[in-house]
């Protein structure tokens, strides 16, 4: 989560705490034993490979700790295939907030999590990640606040914060290159919110890393950041992302051609910008109402001084009417910003109208009994017809709240549309299930933002 300058950090730790053991409580109440097993089900883990040469060419994280990956090997017919997927988690913008994150997980590898859960779309069970279970899954841990793109150094005194994002991207491919991914046959480079963005950097370069030999496509997850003002008029994401782009020197590595069409090369941060001048195909996953982009960049605590929204952020259900037809302006801007390159046939989409953020990493949301859906379809299963160029791969969800395969609650009494009238699946989840979902899928963001 961004420490500084578009909004600062309000969801304390303290809070993030209570929050669990809240949810905790409610799911052991409401929730039989077996359905709340089933929610916090047992998954793969995977230990932490140090790239311990990294130093050597100064990719290191932010305080200068060496950069890391998990590697689950794949087996049968996808030991030749990779899944490479960025970690998420914000970003710094300025050498105080930098200097509060080297020394959390989020920017020293000494201080992360020596195991990593693998699920999702980095699930190794056929019937949770059927078209990926048995390919070789990376996850590359996130440590310089820069979304992998940065190369600059901050010195004071003996004080040096490492803004080297993009030779730890570097540092890791190198090293995978020599365990087996310069002998790819398909790879999808993906990743979540801040590790989503990332792919939007990277994902050429990884084409031509590997050469014409290999297929490589690339995934974005709730990595699709706005360009977008406030409901006060503000921007400030713009203001944020242009701080970040300066203080940790990305500019020298964001898209060439993206800069030439624009007198403020930053802009290239954004991947409505970027997006039309990547030549990989491409997949956006992202909800048309992102809790990120709603709690951060559409509605900061900045722009909402009175906590008018405070009981809306926290449960859709919550919102009035006025404050829905706002939010239909986040979702109008992430459509807009699509369509330039909608047409594209290379192009591939599954924007739902669920409040989430980071749909692939979580079972819950990726492959499940009752996954949200498009058109019947699931996350994984578009996600895999756009890969695998099996069939349509373009899913727009209708406008909240007529999606009633959402984990979030979905009123009955908005736009005059029910659940029962949605035509969608799972209409019959109970309002008190759908509640407590939700404060799972957002404790669970957390993680990711």
């Amino acid at each position: 989560m961004a420490a500084r300058g578009c909004g600062k950090t309000t969801w304390h730790a303290a809070a993030v705490v209570s929050a669990v053991v809240t949810a905790a409580a409610i799911l052991a109440a409401v929730f039989p034993a077996a359905e709340a097993a089933d929610v916090f089900q047992e998954r793969l883990t995977v230990p932490m490979t140090i790239v311990a040469d990294a130093a050597f060419t100064g990719a290191v994280c932010l305080d200068g700790s060496s950069p890391a990956y998990h590697l689950h090997r794949g087996s049968g017919a996808g030991a030749r295939n990779w899944l490479l997927q960025f970690e998420g988690g914000g970003w710094c913008n300025d050498v105080r907030s930098c200097a509060e994150r080297a020394v959390t997980r989020r920017g020293s590898t000494r201080l992360m999590t020596k195991v990593e859960v693998f699920s999702g779309i980095l699930s190794n069970l056929q019937a949770m990640n059927p078209d990926f279970y048995n390919w070789n899954r990376v996850k590359l841990r996130y440590c310089d606040g820069g979304s992998f793109s940065g190369d600059s150094a901050y010195r004071n005194g003996s004080s040096v914060l490492y803004f080297r994002g993009h030779r730890i991207w570097d540092a890791i491919i190198t090293d995978l290159l020599q365990k087996g991914l310069a002998k790819a046959e398909q790879v999808l480079l993906s990743g979540c919110s801040a590790g989503g963005l990332a792919t939007f950097f990277h994902c050429d370069d990884l084409k031509e890393r590997l050469g014409g030999a290999t297929m490589v496509k690339c995934l974005s997850d709730a990595g699709f950041f706005l360009d977008l003002s406030d409901i006060s008029g503000n921007s400030n994401i713009r203001q944020f992302f242009s701080s970040l782009v300066s203080l940790q020197g990305v500019q020298k590595n964001l898209n060439k051609d993206c800069q030439n069409s624009t007198d403020y090369p930053y802009l290239c941060f954004f991947p409505q910008y970027a997006l039309p001048y990547i030549r990989t195909p491409y997949f956006i996953l992202n909800s048309a109402y992102d809790v990120y982009q709603f709690h951060h960049i559409f509605v900061p605590p900045s722009s909402d001084p009175r906590g008018q929204w405070s009981h809306c952020k926290m449960d859709p259900g919550a919102c009035s009417t006025s404050q829905i037809a706002t939010l239909q302006g986040l979702r109008t801007a992430m459509l807009t910003s699509l369509k330039q390159i909608e047409d594209k046939p290379e192009i591939g989409m599954f924007i739902n109208s669920c409040f989430a953020h980071c749909q692939s990493e979580l079972q819950d949301t990726w492959f499940a009994p009752n996954s949200p859906m498009i058109h019947d379809k699931k996350i994984a299963e578009v996600i895999g017809d756009w890969y695998f160029e099996r069939g349509a791969s373009k899913e727009i969800d209708c406008a909240y709240p007529c999606d009633s395969t959402c984990h979030n609650l979905i009123p009955s009494d908005q736009n005059g549309i029910s659940s029962a009238q949605s035509g969608h699946r799972f209409s019959s989840i109970s309002i008190s299930r759908q509640i407590i979902i939700y404060m799972y899928i957002l404790i669970i963001a957390l993680k990711f933002i």
